[in-house]
């Protein structure tokens, strides 16, 4: 009998952000990313970030990437070396907004935002995914950009450790609902603060399981 192959399946290849997009744009580009679309509590945040590699150390640089890829720890690391070396911004759609406006709109509006609040004016906006805001600037969508160009996964780190931030602060404030390590969004945990506490004025009523929490 023919001997059968075992089959051993692939492990896929990781894309590493890199500079290639920017290269390609020339001039001034900034990178753009969000935060906190999915939770049931607490705002959305959009990051941007301007960088010159020239002014970066290597290290920060060699660690860039998407801020869902990388440790908690390493993510503060490369907060505060972007502050220092790259020209960041961050802007904030509160869960008003949220609910007033619908998630979608309110995170374009907290990248406008964002982008609003850089200190350079870009020559082109890089945003992570399919959709952009409206912007003053010429802006390019990138599908999974934050694990493509190194903009938008600074971006990215900006938005994350920004909001993780807020809602360790909210969770103080607030406790029960273990925003210190959901960040908001529906685990077990938050659904059990949920039903024994009740919505607080930092939920998103809008959203389905906690509308159905208010009748």
């Amino acid at each position: 009998m023919p001997r059968r192959l075992r089959h051993v399946p692939l492990n896929p290849v990781r894309i590493m952000p890199d500079y290639a997009l920017e290269n390609v744009a020339g001039g001034v580009v900034a990178g753009v990313d969000e935060a906190g679309r999915g939770p049931w509590a607490g705002p959305v945040v959009a990051g941007a970030a301007i960088l010159d590699l020239s002014k970066m150390p290597a290290v920060l640089v060699a660690k860039l990437d998407d801020s869902k890829r990388l440790s908690a720890a390493t993510r503060e690391l490369l907060f505060a070396g972007l502050q220092a070396s790259a020209t960041t911004s961050v802007g904030i759609a509160s869960v008003a907004e949220i609910d007033r406006l619908n998630i979608l709109a309110a995170t374009m509006l907290a990248m406008q935002r964002a982008v609003a609040g850089l200190s350079l004016s870009p020559d082109l906006v890089l945003v992570d995914g399919n959709r952009s805001p409206v912007l003053d600037y010429p802006v390019q969508t990138v599908v999974k950009g934050d694990s493509r160009s190194f903009s938008i996964a600074a971006a990215s780190i900006m938005a994350k450790v920004t909001r993780d931030r807020m809602m360790a602060k909210l969770a103080r404030e607030f406790p029960g609902y273990g925003w210190e390590t959901n960040q908001g969004y529906g685990t077990a945990g938050h659904r059990d603060g949920l039903d024994r506490l009740g919505v607080t004025v930092h939920h998103r009523r809008s959203f389905k399981p906690v509308a159905s929490r208010l009748k």
